[in-house]
């Protein structure tokens, strides 16, 4: 259907002729599909023979609900079926064929916006109007239309007034011919003088007596139980939402092969009133129930909500027995079921990113090509987030731009409309529009943190919020609920030109509400909650730092983070911030920072934390927190200097670091081959320094693999009782590097408790040091590729820039060379080994490797081993001959 329909606006809005400016209806199949399910089933239902239009009782499902945010297409939606349905070659190419005869649908669109100027009394003739094309009176309800308006609009023609409100242009001048002669055949059959005919008062009158009384000659219309009754109430405008009873009444007993099924499309039924004003809804609801067998689509930015047993006494039938399809279970249209028990209540949602480029493409013209460049849709497309009303907002700005004498540019499409505000706040009350802008300052939220955010004393406009169309939800979510994200943008950064608009100070103040309302949740957790603890840092992060807060509780909150060692990604989205200039700003580069330094080489790290350091932005235990990272990234690349001077700086400082800093300097005593002093410092540690896993960090290299194992274990089973998650995942992987020199078979069961226990933990480091292990856990075999694994694994461990690590790989590639008996090889390693340690760090790993292959040290270390060289040597050489052994692989050289 594309190009079928001028666009006036985009037309009238240049002087070259050669831009064909057309509606481009895209897609919306899967709506279609909703459609089409919905009303075959309805055909069935009223055609089938215990059907009864007089019935009251029985539940309703003849009524589909589109609804969404304000421009997200429902009227191009509208007016697309009406066109499908009314010509079936009117129907784009992308939607299905429908399953039933095309001359038995009878489709009527209305439209109930505020500028369309629809009452009450336009929806019933405009019903009925349209069913003139059926050809032939509908004299129960006619007579009772006609008595309404002698008596509510006298001296005024019926002809005249349809006339004037479009319906004559329509749908003709047969309505009046139509009700007049239906008056005149009641007038006959009641054997009234002819004069009288056109008296509808007298013929009303006389009807209701022959209905009473029961008279042969009305038998025609003595089937309508309840017709004596309408012509006997006032005729009124409540009495008048009552005849379309009457109207289903004649469609029934129209004979079978000219009988119709009308579809009814109301548009924009959002503006028939609000949600406390409930005149007009309540008799357009009373028609819809008193005319089952027309099928009605209803288009508007809410969901119905006749299914709320609350609403009982607002409006006449309410509650989930009586529309069990509209009971609030709102799923796409994609996912609707067809079955009895669909919901029909179906959100429409955004166009995918390709029918957007579509529609743009199509939307204006010159000579068959588009007239928007490729470069241009796609930034359009990407801020659209795929609402229609933004595609057409920015086909507006597009001629806007060429009428200023240039040439549009990507760049000119960065852009937010004010347009989306007025459209998005104006069926809004003053409190739900202050929860709204509130609330578009947090990623996600739920009805308590939204009021909290609002600084309202009741949850009432946050709750009725989270019904609107442009709230998304997710049931998983910690907070479910969230705001479209183009309307959010809109809301944050577009001129608000509404009366009701926020100053910078209201922006700020909320801001600040926002900020304290997550500290509230974050601090009021019964107990450790990661997932909370995430969430709030995420949001609060952005929050200061975008509005200049002070830390307050992320402070507590940045310390809870880093001591599980988890290390999720935080750094909030969408910054434009280039510098630091506040705390907030200090701390958001510090957590990033440490954050993806399992993803990024070290060195990036250290110049990271050391633009934060430099910054002093932070206070003193955030700013140790720098440092003792700084220094622990320093050790990663071989610095071991200035990790010292940063170890020592945070363990004299006396803050909440100083035990792992102690820690650290153990680590650079070890290190430095220094093991005596290393395990004097390792006892003093406790668990706050992580006294288990240095001891063991101090046994291995001692070839001591069981105590190593036993001091990794109860680090392991130490951080698991303090809940530190990562602490306990790295300690496990330590411990099956050292049994992987042991037993193979063990070591397997030990990585597979460290591949679990490190499942959703984000520790690069610890991950290649299970990599390693595994290769030493195949040291000797000439089936595992042992030297294909290595070469992918240095090149990881270089990527990560922790140098340590490839100093362990060629112990492990030692070891394995030792075990085949590989001397060549094994001198190659011990050699590179060598070259890489002469800054003195890890120096004793080449004396180790020669122990492996039988050899003296070419050149000793001079490390100071806790037990002396000799029983090293024995250890290491014992692991080589028991694998040997093992293995079976023949003998090796002494």
């Amino acid at each position: 259907m594309a190009g079928q329909d001028r666009d006036l606006r985009a037309l009238f809005s240049t002087n070259d002729r050669s831009v064909q400016a057309a509606e481009a209806f895209t897609n919306r199949s899967a709506q279609w599909e909703a459609v089409a399910a919905a009303l075959t089933q309805h055909l069935l239902h009223v055609g089938a023979p215990g059907f009864d239009p007089e019935d009251l009782e029985e539940p309703r499902s003849h009524v589909l609900v589109f609804h969404g945010v304000g421009g997200i297409g429902k009227t191009t939606l509208s007016r697309t079926l009406e066109a499908a349905l009314a010509d079936v070659g009117r129907r784009p190419s992308q939607w299905g064929a429908p399953g039933w005869p095309a001359d038995r649908i009878l489709p009527v669109r209305i439209d109930l916006a505020r500028s369309a100027g629809t009452d009450f009394e336009q929806i019933v003739l405009t019903i009925r109007a349209a069913l003139t094309r059926i050809g032939r009176p509908l004299p129960a309800f006619d007579l009772a239309l006609r008595r309404y308006w002698e008596v509510n609009h006298p001296g005024e023609p019926l002809e005249e007034y349809l006339r004037r409100g479009g319906l004559g242009f329509r749908f003709g001048q047969a309505l009046p011919q139509q009700m007049q002669s239906a008056l005149a055949d009641v007038a006959q059959a009641l054997m009234l003088p002819g004069t009288v005919g056109s008296v509808v008062g007298q013929v009303t009158g006389a009807l209701i007596g022959a209905l009473r009384e029961h008279r042969r000659t009305v038998r025609a219309l003595a089937g309508c139980a309840r017709l004596a009754d309408l012509l006997e109430a006032e005729p009124d405008l409540d009495a008048l939402s009552f005849y379309p009873h009457l109207l289903a009444w004649e469609l029934a007993r129209i004979p079978e092969g000219k009988r119709v099924v009308p579809v009814i499309l109301l548009d924009t039924f959002e503006d028939i009133g609000d949600r406390t004003r409930r005149d007009l809804e309540r008799l357009i609801q009373r028609t819809v129930w008193l005319l089952p067998n027309a099928f009605w689509v209803i288009t508007g930015r809410s969901r119905l909500q006749w299914a709320d047993p609350a609403l009982q006494g607002q409006l006449d039938y309410t509650g989930p027995a009586a529309w069990p399809g509209l009971v609030h279970t709102t799923v796409p249209a994609a996912r609707t079921p067809t079955g009895a028990d669909a919901s029909r209540q179906v959100l429409i949602g955004d166009f995918s990113p390709e029918d957007c480029d579509d529609y743009l493409a199509r939307r204006l013209t010159r000579d068959g090509r588009p007239l928007i460049g490729e470069a241009v849709r796609q930034v359009i497309t990407a801020r659209s987030h795929g609402l229609p009303l933004y595609l057409d907002l920015s086909v507006a700005r597009f001629l806007d731009l060429r009428r200023g004498g240039r040439t549009p540019q990507p760049g000119d499409f960065d852009h937010d409309f004010p347009a989306l505000i007025s459209r998005t706040l104006s069926d809004l009350t003053a409190d739900e529009r202050h929860t709204l802008r509130s609330v578009s300052l947090l990623d996600a939220f739920d009805v308590p943190l939204a009021t909290r955010a609002a600084g309202l004393a009741h949850e009432a406009p946050a709750q009725r919020l989270t019904e609107r169309p442009f709230i998304r939800e997710n049931p998983f979510g910690l907070w479910p609920f969230h705001l479209h994200g183009l309307i959010r943008s809109a809301v944050r950064n577009a001129d608000d030109t509404t009366d009701d608009r926020w100053t910078e100070h209201d922006w700020q103040q909320a801001a600040q509400r926002a900020f304290t309302a997550l500290g509230e949740q974050h601090q009021a957790a019964s107990g450790p909650d990661r997932l909370l603890l995430v969430a709030c840092l995420r949001q609060g992060l952005r929050l200061a730092r975008d509005h200049r807060l002070d830390l307050g509780w992320l402070t507590e909150a940045a310390w809870a983070y880093v001591g599980d060692s988890v290390w999720e990604p935080l750094a909030p989205p969408d910054t434009d911030h280039t510098g630091l200039d506040t705390a907030a700003d200090a701390l958001v580069e510090l957590l990033s920072a440490l954050a993806r330094r399992q993803h990024q080489h070290r060195s990036h790290t250290v110049a990271r934390l050391t633009t934060v350091i430099d910054s002093r932005l932070l206070p003193d235990d955030l700013q140790h927190m720098a440092l003792y990272y700084r220094a622990k990234a320093h050790r990663d690349l071989g610095d071991s200097p200035a990790s010292r001077t940063g170890m020592q700086a945070v363990a004299d400082g006396q803050g909440r670091l100083a035990p792992a800093a102690r820690r650290g300097l153990a680590h650079l005593a070890r290190m430095a081959g220094d093991f005596p002093t290393a395990l004097a410092t390792a006892r003093t540690l406790g668990w706050e320094g992580r006294h288990h896993r240095v001891e063991g960090d101090i046994w291995w290299p001692h070839g001591n693999m069981d105590r190593a194992a036993a001091a990794y274990a109860a680090a392991r089973d130490e951080a698991e009782q303090h809940g530190v998650t990562g602490e306990r995942g790295n300690s496990q992987a330590h411990r099956a590097f050292a049994l992987a020199f042991t037993n193979p078979a063990v070591a397997d069961d030990e990585l597979a408790l460290a591949e679990q226990l490190l499942a959703g933990v984000d520790l690069r480091a610890t991950t290649l040091i299970t990599h390693i292990a595994a290769l030493a856990r195949d040291a000797g075999r000439t089936d595992a590729d042992v030297d294909d694994h290595a070469q992918v694994l240095r090149a990881e461990i270089r990527t990560a820039g922790v140098t340590y690590l490839e100093l362990a790989l060629d112990l492990a590639l030692a070891f394995h060379h030792a075990v085949r008996g590989d001397q060549d090889q094994a001198a190659t390693t011990i050699t590179r080994l060598r070259e890489n340690t002469r800054g003195g760090d890890f120096a004793y790993y080449s004396d180790i490797a020669a122990f492996m292959a039988g050899a003296a040290p070419a050149h000793p270390s001079g490390t100071r081993w806790i037990d002396g060289e000799p029983a090293v040597r024995q250890r290491w050489r014992t692991l080589v001959t028991a694998r040997h052994e093992l293995l079976r692989i023949g003998p090796t050289s002494a």
